[in-house]
């Protein structure tokens, strides 16, 4: 998939050539860049730098001082890069868009792991992720201390609030979905959303579900419901969470809270890969 994405990125960026390289940098011309960090977060992105260099061509060497998951500062050197200097332009934004997108999810994400450090609960991102660049999106929330929730549509069954208006019910949702993984011999999680007391109280007396997302509660009727629901079922929290409260929430005794600003509203670190020419 990684290798999917890097090419499908070099095609939209390179087109039938980098024509700007090709016409005044001589095709045997050899220099060095320098990937400079300029803004204060955590580092993300130098492992799929590492693999897109490579991709477009082997014979680029990247030395790396900075590795993933580090927290930087404006001013640092991430990595050096010597090799072909049309090859170095060619893959020079693909990266710095990467690496600067990653960074600032990596950055969010570390913040607010910061912010329920202490408790069990675990933060987990969403599918609300950039289309076609959600490997990338998601690899940034782990190496910024976060988890990830289900990958897409088919790793794992989320009943939420229009399936289960469209399937007319709770219960009704929850007995065909046991149905339908029995009939097709797959074995995935399921969760369900609820967005009430009494949705809970339904998925409680219908059972045969792996974990229940409390939409929307307040961290204080958490509190009062989960109490309730027996250790065998997995509980997260969702819905209405912000940098201010996701304290409370984790206080609450859930095991999860999905956030999904982790990868929909976050600033980019800014960085950029110059020119180097020091021996």
């Amino acid at each position: 998939m990684i290798n999917e994405i890097i090419d499908n990125a070099l095609r939209e960026d390179i087109g039938d050539g980098d024509h700007s390289s090709l016409a005044c940098v001589p095709e045997d011309a050899q220099g060095k860049a320098t990937l400079y960090v300029k803004d204060d977060g955590v580092l993300a992105g130098v492992e799929l730098a590492q693999l897109i260099f490579h991709r477009y061509d082997p014979k680029l060497k990247m030395e790396t001082f900075i590795n993933d998951g580090t927290e930087v500062k404006k001013g640092d050197i991430a990595f050096t890069l010597t090799g072909s200097s049309r090859s170095i332009l060619a893959t020079e934004r693909l990266v710095l868009n990467f690496m600067q997108r990653m960074s600032g999810i990596a950055t969010q994400t570390r913040q607010i792991v910061k912010l329920i450090d202490g408790t069990s609960v675990q933060l987990l991102d969403t599918r609300k992720t950039t289309p076609g660049i959600r490997y990338m999106e998601k690899w940034a929330v782990r190496i910024g201390g976060g988890g990830n929730h289900r990958f897409a549509l088919y790793d794992m069954i989320m009943l939420k609030d229009n399936h289960i208006d469209y399937a007319g019910g709770i219960k009704p949702a929850i007995e065909r979905t046991n149905e339908y993984l029995i009939s097709t011999n797959r074995k995935l999680k399921i969760e369900v959303e609820v967005r009430n007391e009494e949705e809970l109280k339904e998925v409680l007396a219908t059972g045969n579900v792996d974990r229940i997302m409390l939409d929307n509660f307040s961290p204080e009727r958490i509190k009062a419901v989960i109490k309730t629901i027996p250790s065998t079922y997995e509980t997260e929290a969702s819905g209405g969470i912000t940098l201010e409260n996701i304290r409370a929430y984790a206080e609450t005794g859930v095991q999860f809270i999905s956030v999904g600003a982790l990868t929909h509203s976050f600033k980019s670190l800014d960085m950029s890969l110059k020119a180097d020419f020091s021996k």
